[in-house]
Parts: C-alpha cells; structure tokens; sequence
C-alpha cells in the first residue's frame, strides 16, 4: 500500500526524501528494520522508490537521517544501521542476517550483530562499536576469540572473515593486538580467517586488513 494524504512534514520535503534516499544502495532487510521499527507498511518487491513512498513519515525521516545525514543518536542505533548496510555491500547475493546466534567450539553461543551466509553456510561475521571510548587492545582479542570459536564450531567451517567496525576509531594497541592474532594462523590454512577492521570516518567506511 503506497503511503496516502500528506506526511506531517509535508508532500514536498517527503519526495525529497524519497529522490535522495533512491539512490542510495539500501538492502532489503534495512528496509525492513526500519519498517518495524517505526510501525510502517512497505512493499515487499517493486522499484526502491515505489516501495520507499509505501513507507510512513517516521520511516522516510529515519533514513534520511541514517544515511543522507549521517546523524547520530545516543543509543548508537543510526550507527549499526550503516554498518549493517556496509557489510551487506561487501557481499553480493549473499543472506545477510541480523542478531544472530551461533554456537561455537567451546559450546557457548555467541550473539553476532550481523553474519553473512553463502548457500546455508556462514562466511562472514561483524561486530561495530557505535559509541563509547575507542576500541581497546582487551575488545579486538575478545572479537578474536569469538570468530575463532565459531571457525572452528560446526557451523563456522567455511567461515573466512571477521569484521570489526567502530564508529569512534581503534587504539593503535588495538590494532596491534588484532593483526598480531591474525598472523598467527598463517601456518594453519585450514583454520585460515581473514580480519579485517572498519572506520567510519567523514561519513565512509575505510576498511583495513589485519
């Protein structure tokens, strides 16, 4: 069902809305997300424009917000938003999934705010930190341990990447940490991961491999 009468901000500032937000690559399950969070309709297929005008008022000045401002909010939400959407774009044609639970090695069961799989079976992994102090040397081992657990559980066996995203930077003994952990499976080609870190800086991500 297409959006009907004037949002509260306006036919015109909504269109306007709608002609930015159209060219941005915003993955359905973003759409989705922002659907049910502020409790609006959205057609489920159809061009991007015609499924964003289906959208109500709150929705379309959330991801205006999201992604043609780059705003901020407290909660760190607008930030694992992009996040979400910049990992969905590094991996075409892939199910993307959002607060995911996977097991690993040691029997524990890790909450992963978004995974990748590629025919059922888990490829990828991320982990953003949308606010706070900088990431410390103690969160990139703990991310370390975490994939590394899931690698080698049953259902990381094809897993090749981890992720970590920080929306307000690394420590450099952070990074030292991670790319010291990384090389260390070198010699293990069957258990080989390939780390990567994402800054988003001037409203890009930059990602660097460990």
């Amino acid at each position: 069902m297409v959006n009907k009468g004037f949002p509260k901000f306006g036919m015109s500032q909504a269109g306007a809305f709608v002609a930015a937000l159209k060219n941005y690559n915003l993955p359905d399950f973003i759409l989705v997300l922002i659907a049910k969070e502020c409790k609006s309709e959205l057609l489920e297929r159809g061009r991007i424009d015609d499924r964003l005008q289906s959208m109500n008022d709150d929705a379309l000045e959330l991801l205006h917000k999201v992604f043609v401002g780059c705003e901020e909010d407290s909660a760190g939400k607008y930030a694992q938003y992009r996040f979400f959407a910049y990992v969905s774009s590094m991996y075409h044609k892939c199910e993307v999934i959002v607060n995911d639970t996977i097991p690993g090695a040691s029997g524990k069961n890790h909450k992963v705010p978004i995974a990748v799989k590629n025919n059922g079976m888990y490829i990828a992994v991320a982990f953003n930190k949308a606010k706070g102090n900088p990431v410390n040397k103690k969160e990139t081992a703990r991310f370390y341990e975490m994939v590394d657990d899931i690698k080698k559980g049953d259902h990381g066996t094809m897993l090749t990447d981890g992720i970590y995203g920080s929306s307000i930077g690394f420590r450099a003994d952070a990074l030292v940490e991670l790319e010291t952990l990384s090389k260390s499976r070198n010699n293990d080609p069957e258990n080989k991961l390939d780390f990567k870190t994402a800054n988003f800086e001037n409203n890009i991500y930059s990602v660097t491999k460990c």
